[in-house]
């Protein structure tokens, strides 16, 4: 997916660290607001808009591929693909889905089924609610 040309700003995202969650706690915020300003200001407002519509696009084929692939026999791609989400959302400043995709990939080799289902609900959520708040231009 397109997560490896798109690391997080030096400085930009580190001052939100994410935060292993053992249990998961109240949720962290839904968006850090000036991330989006800092890729702005990095690639432009074209080039911004348009990276993050393939991240829209990219993470909801990655939260069905999380939904299709049985837990037992690919933990290893699940944990994969939880790194390039995390990374991918901490871009954007989508915290509590970075959060979420943080611990599906501390955990994928030590979660249950009905952990690894709960998982992928709250991030549904959580991508749902971030979409939820994106301008419709």
């Amino acid at each position: 997916m397109f997560d490896a040309a798109f690391a997080p700003t030096q400085g930009a995202h580190d001052t939100a660290p994410l935060r292993e969650l053992e249990p998961l706690r109240e949720p962290e915020p839904l968006r850090e607001p000036g991330a989006f300003d800092v890729l702005v200001r990095e690639i432009g407002e074209d080039g911004a808009s348009e990276v993050r519509a393939v991240f829209w696009s990219e993470t909801r084929a990655r939260l069905e591929l999380f939904h299709a692939l049985p837990l037992g026999q690919h933990r290893g791609r699940i944990a994969r693909e939880a790194h390039s989400l995390k990374s991918t959302a901490r871009t954007f400043g989508y915290l509590r889905l970075a959060a979420l995709a943080l611990r599906l990939e501390s955990t994928a080799d030590t979660i249950d089924d009905a952990e690894f289902s709960d998982l992928l609900e709250r991030m549904d959520v959580a991508f749902a609610a971030a979409k939820a708040q994106e301008p419709q231009g």
